[in-house]
């Protein structure tokens, strides 16, 4: 038997009067009266145990239910990181010393080489195209020594970390994309899910995965703060259509995805204001719409330039 709870008589109110008649206090009436109510209040203060004891466990239910409700978000988004950064590479810059004549050794252990600037990128295709911005891989594009070259940090589809070096396929510095290759044979690669910056509405939430300042696989998420905005690129042209989001990215980030909560790819992670003298990112961050890229990179692979400049 549970008990679900015990009322003692002195918790028991007296009765107060609910019109002027009095009764005398002697009289059978007055007694039968009195113990009437004396029951009526045990039975009401007994209700009121058993009504709140009733409605108590909603209260935990719907608690434990945001509770499982903050666990799926949470989970939601571990397994998006887990499946979207192996299609995430890391992207290094080298300049290597003078009179260096095995560069496949100094790109194996970064010796005799200085390091110029990283960034990030992700895997186009199966073929090893991987996507990145025109300005990370710039020194490599315009050198003309010899001595600059680019390593690429990549996972393959086992899980296995390797390093190759990557060659430039095609560039277009009025959009600020570049396309790098890495040769793959042997190694199978997990090309990024890519998806499109049509129908994006501000307020949803979207993540960036790069390697700020060289911290590899970084994930940070915010959401979608803008749309339709207009950053400069490299050539000193305008580029529009510009997705603005607060999802942090700084230096390092360059050239990684901006993805949604399925884990498309929405945007190139691009440019931020900085707070002046601080280098500090300052919440207003641009990444270039998806759908740019898709009509530009099928040029710069085939033909190693926008299709505007391949005459």
């Amino acid at each position: 038997m549970v008990v679900l709870g015990v009322v003692s008589p002195q918790h028991i109110l007296p009765l107060v009067p609910i019109c002027k008649t009095q009764i005398p206090p002697n009289s059978a009436v007055s007694s039968e009266t009195q113990y009437l109510t004396k029951r009526k209040a045990l039975i009401f203060t007994s209700s009121s145990l058993i009504s709140s004891f009733i409605y108590t466990p909603h209260h935990y239910s719907a608690t434990a239910f945001q509770i499982d409700q903050f666990q799926q978000d949470e989970d939601r988004i571990v397994q998006l990181f887990e499946e979207t950064s192996p299609s995430v590479v890391f992207i290094k810059n080298l300049e290597l010393a003078k009179g260096s004549n095995d560069s496949t050794k100094v790109l194996a252990n970064d010796e005799n080489a200085k390091v110029e600037g990283t960034g990030s990128g992700f895997i186009w295709d199966k073929f090893g195209h991987i996507v990145t911005n025109y300005h990370v891989i710039a020194k490599l594009a315009t050198d003309q020594s010899g001595l600059q070259h680019c390593k690429v940090s990549l996972v393959n589809a086992k899980g296995e970390s390797i390093a190759k070096e990557a060659k430039i396929v095609g560039v277009d510095p009025a959009y600020d994309l570049a396309v790098l290759k890495v040769y793959v044979e042997g190694d199978e690669v997990k090309p990024i899910s890519v998806g499109t910056s049509r129908g994006l509405r501000v307020g949803q939430s979207c993540f960036a995965i790069g390697n700020p300042y060289g911290f590899e696989n970084t994930l940070t998420t915010g959401v979608v703060s803008g749309l339709g905005r207009e950053i400069p690129a490299p050539n000193g042209a305008a580029i529009k259509g510009a997705i603005q989001t607060d999802a942090a990215i700084n230096a390092g980030n360059s050239g990684g995805p901006l993805i949604d909560s399925s884990g498309h790819v929405i945007g190139v992670n691009t440019a931020t204001f900085t707070r002046r003298g601080s280098g500090m990112s300052s919440g207003v961050n641009f990444a270039i719409p998806i759908d740019t890229v898709v009509r530009t990179i099928p040029y710069l692979i085939v033909y190693g330039t926008a299709y505007k400049d391949r005459y």
